[in-house]
Parts: structure tokens; C-alpha cells; sequence
């Protein structure tokens, strides 16, 4: 088990309060954090994961998903074990789930993971799968060398992050796929065990930083579905950017919300018609391959710019620019 003090804390009598995510621990002498891999020793605050993995893949950056960043090139992702948030719906609960010792894990210090990037032929880093923010130390000094070695550096995340983490890291991390698990408060404290208004300051954030983002919403029935709440969303994002591409992803039936059925495709053209009306650019459709609306289009012509299938880039522009009526599009090529 790779132990490593661990970064932004603060001693408070003999607890202490760790600054990495939005929760905010105040962990007693010998305790844990809410995600069970940071403990209290001695007035010392510790990681207990630093440098091991448990899931390890050379991935198309699309599966993150990012579409407007670098498509049809690959990252290096890894993933730890544990989470900052306890969702039901986890659809990577095996590892979300575990505490440090539930499952096996492998130590790749950060050297070894640029080393293995390239072996692969990666064009960066991801830190995937599991809550990076919970990995801080470890994705924070792997970014630092990725920059160096000319990679380029992802957080799948679910925007737990704390202003203090975000403004450290974000030198060196170039984007973001952010989780918005709902637009509701009561949606994030029932089924997440977190609050929603710190994810909505991360997004704010990180755009501020200029790390290039792009926003996931899965769509539960029954439970994030409706037609006012997707509208408050699709409002949300257009006040921030317009320009943010937005992915709403199909649900399948997953650890304890087994007996919810998967998403309709009617509900998630549904929710592309209400985010288009809104003014986002550029809406997607997730977990629904050969869906026409896992390409992207022209927001002023409806030129299709790039192609997909599943996460397969089949072709796509060189530009920056729309080559039918010159719009600018935001991509990162």
C-alpha cells in the first residue's frame, strides 16, 4: 500500500480538515475521510492510495467522453479505488465501492505512467474510472510530468474538487469531463450523499482557468428526467457557455438501482431538443451507438464536422472552423 502525507490540510486541535474536495473532512485521530483513503495519524493527514491502481487501459479520448478535445486520440487511464460520493446508480461501483485492501491493486508511480503513456502511443493522461480529486496527490504530481513530456492531462470527474485542489492542479490539467449528476440539490443529498451547488462552482471555475470542459448527464428516469429540470439545466449551461458540449448518456441498470429501467431513446431526444431550444451548441447522445446524434454539426449550418461510431472517429475537420460557412466551432485539434 503506497502511503504518502497527503497535500492541503489543516490541523484543528487533534483533528484534521482536509481541503482536497468539497466535503471538507474533519477527521478525528486515527479516522478516515468520507471517501476512506485519507486517515488521520498523529495529527497527520495521509493517502492511502498514492501510486496504486486498479484499472489500467489506453482508452480513445471519446470514451471519457470528450468530443471537441483532441479527437480520435488516445489517452492513458487509470483509475483507484473509493470515491468522494456514495451514488446509487455507480456504474463502476466494484471499485467506487472498495475501501484500500477490498480489491487488487498495482503500484505505478507517476514516472512509470508517462513511460507507459508513451509505450502505448498515448497522447495523454486520463485519471478515469473512479474519482481522481480522492487520487490528488498522485494525479497532481503525474500532471506535473505529463506537461513536461509534452502529454496532455484529463479529470473524469464528478466535480467535487475544492477551489484550493482546482487552483493547484490546474496549471497542468487541460480538461475535463465533469459529471452533473442532476439539477436538483435534493437529487445530489438523496442518491449521491453530496450537495450540487459546489459542482456547479467547479464548471464555473475551471472555465475561468481556461481547462477546456465538457459536461455529462445521465438521465435516470424518473428520477433526474423531467422536462422542467433538463430545462434548468440546458438555461444553466447557456448562461455559462454556450458553447459547452453536453452529453446526455443512456442509463442501465446498475448496483443498487437495479429495478430502474434503462433510459428511453425518445426521453434522450427529448432532452437534445430541450437543450437545443435552450441555445447549446453542441448537444450529444451517449450510450447509444449509431445514433446520428453522436456526431457533431455546425451550430450555424449544420455542416456534420466530425463522425462517429461508438467512439470511433471516422472523420472530422482540420480547423477550427466550419469548412462549409466558417463558423468558429470549439474544438482543441
Amino acid at each position: 500500500m503506497a502511503i504518502r502525507e497527503a497535500m492541503l490540510y489543516a490541523c484543528e486541535d487533534e483533528k484534521v480538515r482536509c481541503d482536497v474536495c468539497a466535503h471538507h473532512c474533519l477527521i478525528p485521530e486515527g479516522g478516515f475521510g468520507l471517501c476512506r483513503t485519507r486517515q488521520n495519524v498523529e495529527g497527520k493527514l495521509y493517502t492511502l492510495i498514492y501510486a496504486e491502481a486498479s484499472s489500467v487501459n489506453a482508452d480513445p479520448i471519446e470514451k471519457k467522453p470528450l468530443y471537441h478535445f483532441y479527437p480520435g486520440s488516445y489517452a492513458f487511464s487509470l483509475g483507484t479505488i473509493s470515491c468522494n460520493f456514495h451514488c446509487k446508480h455507480c456504474q463502476n461501483w466494484a471499485i467506487s465501492a472498495a475501501q484500500v485492501g477490498d480489491i487488487p491493486t498495482v503500484e505505478i508511480t507517476p514516472e512509470e505512467s508517462i513511460r507507459r503513456a508513451k509505450q502505448n502511443r498515448c497522447d495523454g493522461i486520463a485519471w478515469t474510472y473512479n474519482e481522481p480529486t480522492i487520487w490528488f496527490e498522485y494525479t497532481y504530481d503525474s500532471a506535473r510530468l505529463a506537461k513536461r513530456e509534452g502529454l496532455y492531462t484529463v479529470y473524469v470527474t464528478n466535480g467535487y474538487i475544492s477551489e484550493s485542489a482546482l487552483n493547484e492542479i490546474a496549471p497542468f490539467l487541460d480538461a475535463a469531463s465533469v459529471d452533473v449528476k442532476a439539477f436538483s440539490d435534493s437529487f445530489y443529498k438523496r442518491v449521491c450523499g453530496a450537495r450540487l451547488e459546489p459542482v456547479l462552482a467547479t464548471c464555473e471555475r475551471m472555465l475561468e482557468k481556461r481547462i477546456h470542459i465538457e459536461l455529462v448527464y445521465l438521465i435516470i428516469p424518473e428520477y433526474n428526467d423531467s422536462t422542467e429540470e433538463l430545462k434548468r439545466f440546458a438555461d444553466w449551461v447557456v448562461e455559462l457557455n454556450a458553447t459547452i458540449p453536453v452529453h446526455f448518456s443512456r442509463f442501465y441498470p446498475a448496483y443498487k438501482m437495479l429495478d430502474v429501467p434503462p433510459t428511453s431513446i425518445e426521453c434522450l431526444e427529448r432532452a437534445y431538443e430541450i437543450a437545443k431550444e435552450a441555445g447549446v451548441e453542441y448537444v450529444y447522445l451517449g450510450n447509444v451507438p449509431g445514433h446520428t446524434y453522436e456526431n457533431t454539426y455546425c451550430p450555424e449550418c449544420g455542416e456534420l464536422l466530425i463522425q462517429r461510431m461508438n467512439y470511433r472517429v471516422k472523420s472530422r475537420i482540420r480547423s477550427r472552423e466550419c469548412p462549409a460557412c466558417g463558423r468558429a466551432i470549439n474544438i482543441i485539434l
